[in-house]
């Protein structure tokens, strides 16, 4: 089953329907850009505490340090 999409028109009446073959191809390429951007955040966030224990201070000490 595919995500549904809901549109609003003008006069306020509401429409919901599933996605059709091109709303769905677009939605599975942002989830895709969605999940690639998360694991990269995630990971220079871990690169940033793996540092932070290196260097042995905390985030907010680190904070301090750059401004």
């Amino acid at each position: 089953m595919r995500p549904s999409v809901k549109i609003v028109e003008i006069d306020g009446t509401e429409i919901e329907r599933e996605m059709n073959d091109a709303e769905y191809e677009v939605f599975l390429k942002d989830m895709e850009l969605f999940n690639q951007r998360k694991l990269a955040a995630e990971q220079q966030e871990a690169a940033k505490a793996a540092l932070f224990e290196r260097l042995g201070i905390t985030a907010d000490e680190a904070k301090l340090l750059l401004s």
